[in-house]
């Protein structure tokens, strides 16, 4: 059976169907992979970009459904121009490593970033935390007139928020990831975003070094009496490696 509960399904699946409304017209691909934006006049990626990471995602997961049916259910696969983001909860060890070298597997993979963890599973009320966390940025970035919010692909997980995309230069990345890390129960910040006049991208690596980042403190509302929430001037930004 799935560790992934029928509540957590349905936070899913209604984030699937929320998201083009939100976003006024995003697709959204298997395991919650957004593809588009509010508007394709703003998108970075052209069309064919755009159905060529929608297929990455796709594969990803039935690569993964033909290994195990709970790991195609307890991973997402979020991808941006070939970048392929992994995020989920899975039991052992060996599934990452085999999720991993799964999503290798796809055709037109640029990169796979790893942010797969290893233990028990979050529980609804955490899979619920994640899921206004992550509306709540895609709100805010879509409201901001100097973000190409299309341009960005949120994802939630433990507290931690994962940022996929590209900038048009330094001070839009940092705008972006600074609303993340001013989000109530915001743990970290994961940012996998280029900016696109940079260049050349780095080449790709199976296991891109893991983020080093100490863990920040509970929330304030899932936080042991006494403990004092965590401060947002040290919520880290983890930077693309």
């Amino acid at each position: 059976m799935s560790r992934r509960s029928p509540f957590r399904t349905l936070l899913m699946l209604t984030a699937m169907l929320a998201g083009p409304v939100l976003l006024s017209g995003c697709i959204v691909a298997a395991g919650g992979a957004a593809v588009g934006g509010y508007t394709l006049a703003t998108e970075e990626r052209s069309p064919t970009q755009l159905a060529k990471d929608a297929a990455i995602a796709a594969v990803a997961h039935k690569n993964w459904l033909d290994y195990n049916t709970d790991l195609a259910r307890d991973l997402d696969a979020t991808v941006y121009d070939g970048r392929l983001l992994i995020t989920g909860i899975v039991p052992k060890e060996e599934w990452r490593q085999e999720a991993v070298k799964r999503a290798w597997q796809v055709d037109g993979v640029r990169e796979v970033y790893d942010e797969i963890q290893v233990g028990p599973d979050t529980g609804i009320v955490q899979d619920a935390r994640d899921n206004v966390i992550s509306q709540r940025l895609r709100l805010t970035l879509l409201g901001d007139g100097e973000i190409r919010s299309s341009n960005f692909i949120v994802h939630t997980l433990n507290g931690t928020v994962y940022i996929l995309g590209s900038a048009r230069n330094q001070a839009e990345l940092d705008r972006v990831t600074g609303y993340a890390k001013n989000l109530a129960d915001v743990k970290r910040v994961v940012s996998y975003i280029k900016i696109a006049q940079a260049g050349t991208a780095a080449p790709p690596a199976s296991t891109p070094p893991a983020p080093t980042v100490a863990p920040a403190a509970p929330p304030a509302s899932a936080a042991p009496s006494g403990t004092p929430p965590t401060r947002r001037d040290q919520i880290d930004v983890t930077p693309l490696q």
